[in-house]
């Protein structure tokens, strides 16, 4: 567990899961100790060490993946919470999601609000979750390139999805992605800048990286 940012509003803790090293995030209310996680990967007793001392109002998922999910049915048993998904991804989870979410929502708790962008891609239902100058970005973005596309048109979508929704927002802002290190809105968008400025392969997708191909 590590403190990744801490104000008088709030503060967000970072757990990385076994086993695909992915990020889950615990977003608390520093006034009200309401939480909300983000994610249920997998080490469901880690995660639920960390939110003791917390009033967990809700699981928020990302996306629909496995390694975003492989715990929340235990989660959401032992918690006795909601699970909030987007309508494109809800029917795939593993537990029934019982908060529907779509772009432009509002998920609100003690003087934390969290605000949907609906950035489909990675999969259809894929969101990001931004709070002041804090992206919680899933497995749309990462450090050096767009989450994982399966084929072509997914590509286009996510780059779409991360034009319009990401590199509009202000260049100061964190992004957390759901593996690895963060990066800015800044720095995403000037590595993206090199990488369409040359051509492309029109069925590119996969793993791309902004700097290597």
């Amino acid at each position: 567990m590590t403190i990744v940012e801490k104000d008088e509003i709030l503060q967000i803790e970072r757990i990385e899961t076994a086993p695909f090293g992915t990020n889950a995030y615990v977003v608390i209310c520093e006034d009200t100790k309401e939480s909300v996680l983000i994610d249920a990967p997998g080490d469901a007793d880690k995660i639920q060490d960390r939110l003791e001392g917390t009033n967990p109002i809700c699981i928020i998922i990302t996306h629909r993946h496995m390694d975003h999910t492989g715990a929340l049915q235990r989660l959401k048993e032992e918690l006795n919470i909601p699970v909030a998904a987007h309508v494109a991804d809800a029917e795939n989870l593993p537990v029934e999601a019982e908060m529907l979410l779509d772009d432009g929502n509002i998920v609100s708790f003690g003087n934390v609000t969290l605000e949907v962008l609906h950035t489909p891609g990675h999969t259809p239902g894929s969101i990001c979750l931004q709070t002041g100058n804090i992206l919680l970005a899933g497995d749309t973005i990462f450090p050096g390139g767009p989450g994982k596309t399966g084929s072509p048109d997914n590509f286009r979508e996510i780059i779409q999805s991360i034009e319009q929704k990401i590199f509009v927002l202000p260049e100061v802002v964190k992004i957390y992605p759901g593996h690895g290190e963060p990066t800015t809105v800044k720095n995403a968008k000037e590595e993206y800048t090199i990488f369409s400025g040359k051509s492309h392969d029109l069925n590119l997708c996969g793993d791309v990286l902004w700097l290597k191909d």
